[in-house]
This record gives structure tokens, sequence and C-alpha cells, in this order.
């Protein structure tokens, strides 16, 4: 057999195997006990309007922790780069950190170890305050990474040409070296912000209430009192409303990136 006749005998049985897989389990799968778990139109109805201030909830808590993440990553991320040992030092001490923690373990640190370590301190924003530092911190850690990997990316060109014209060092990286380098790492911080949608559902941990509460905490709320998992699936259309655009995004993002 030729290359090619291989390729498209592999290519079949692939699709073959697919196919089947998927026969088996359509037969095997007890559809009216699924209709029954999952698409209860009145249930998934009930949840509208009340839904909505969760879904918003999480959008904000996604755009919170994501603007700290930047303002502590990117300085984090020039600190990485340092040629000052103590700077690289603590960037790296930090990063290590920080990605290395769970989001959750943040979160409670956060939300109930400072508290208990310095009594009496109040957070800006409450809960929302809360949200934006905890999964701020370890998003910051994942951000200063990828904005570090893209400062390293710049030609060394650029930085050599930028001090030739009597440019200082803090200018270069500034005006030069970082625009180019945030540039870059677009499409990994469109991944960062689709994965902090998703760390929005570990905020219940800080005991969130009804004007704060996020998509997942509600549709959990609305499994127990109905006894029914549609508000599950609800719940999960609604992040997908959320994460499958910005994936989009970030595809769009990197495929132009590669084209220039």
């Amino acid at each position: 057999m030729t290359p090619r006749q291989r390729r498209r005998l592999s290519r079949a049985i692939q699709y073959a195997v697919l196919a089947a897989v998927v026969i088996v389990l359509a037969v095997v799968a007890d559809w009216g006990r699924i209709a029954d778990s999952f698409f209860q139109l009145d249930i998934a109805a009930a949840m509208f309007p009340a839904v909505w201030t969760p879904f918003w909830n999480t959008i904000v808590y996604t755009l919170l922790a994501f603007v700290f993440g930047m303002v502590v990553g990117v300085p984090i991320a020039l600190m990485r780069v340092s040629t000052f040992g103590p700077y690289r030092w603590f960037a790296t001490g930090y990063v290590e950190i920080f990605r290395g923690l769970p989001a959750l373990l943040v979160l409670f640190l956060v939300g109930f170890g400072v508290p208990q370590a310095f009594p009496g301190i109040q957070y800006p924003g409450g809960v929302y305050g809360q949200v934006a530092i905890g999964l701020g911190l370890t998003s910051s850690a994942y951000i200063a990474e990828s904005v570090r990997a893209g400062i390293q990316a710049v030609p060394r060109g650029q930085i050599e040409a930028a001090r030739s014209l009597g440019m200082s060092h803090t200018r270069t990286m500034v005006t030069v070296v970082l625009p180019q380098a945030l540039r870059i790492v677009i499409p990994p911080l469109t991944n960062e912000l689709v994965m902090l949608t998703k760390d929005s559902s570990l905020v219940f941990v800080l005991g969130v209430t009804t004007a704060t509460m996020e998509l997942s905490k509600f549709a959990r709320n609305e499994l127990t009192s109905e006894a029914n998992a549609t508000p599950l699936l609800v719940g999960g259309l609604l992040y997908l409303l959320l994460t499958i655009p910005l994936g989009l995004l970030a595809r769009r993002l990197e495929k132009r990136g590669e084209t220039r």
C-alpha cells in the first residue's frame, strides 16, 4: 500500500471506531431518565431572571481578578528579567508560591487567614475585593510568566537599538520592549481570562450572599431545592456563553500572530 492509501485506511478505521462508540452509547443510554434529570424546561425557566445576578457577578469577579493579576503580574515579570538579583529572587519566589498553591486555598487564606492574622482589616468592596485579591494573586503568577516569555521573545536588537539612542534601561523596557511583549502574549492572556471565569466558581468558600453569589453556587442551590440536575445544565450553558467566545478570540489572535 502506498503512504496515501495507508493514511486513508487509518482515517477510515478511526471514523468507524468513533461511529461504533456513538452507536453503543446511544443504545445503552436511558434517554428517558436523562430527559427527566437534565432537561426539565419548567425548572430551567424558573431560574430566570434570578440567574442573571450570579451570571453578572461571575463576569465581575473574573474581570476584577484579571485586572488585579495584570497590575501585579506585569511588574513581577519585569522583576523576573531584572539584572538586580534581589528583584529576581523575590519575583521567582512569588511566582513559585502562587503558581503552586491551589486557588481555593489562596481564596481561603485571603478571606479567613488574613483577617485572623490582622484583626479589623477591611477589604475594599467586601467580597468583591476578596475575590479580586484571592484569584488575582494566583492569576498574577501565571500572567507574570506569560509576560516574561513575551519579553524574552522580543528580539535583542530592539533593546540594543533603543539603548544606542540614549534610552535608559527602564525607559527601554517600558516604552519599547513591554508593548511588544504584551502584544505577543495576548493569546495566553486570553486563555488566562477563560481560566479565571471557571475559577470564579470557587468564590463559594468566602460565604457569599444572594447578592454576591456566582453562577455555580446558584446552580448548586437550585439543584438542592429542585432535586434535579437541570440547574447544573443551565449553569454550564451560561459558563459556555462566556468561555466559548473567549476561546474563539484566543485562537483568532493566535492565527493573527502567526500570520504576522
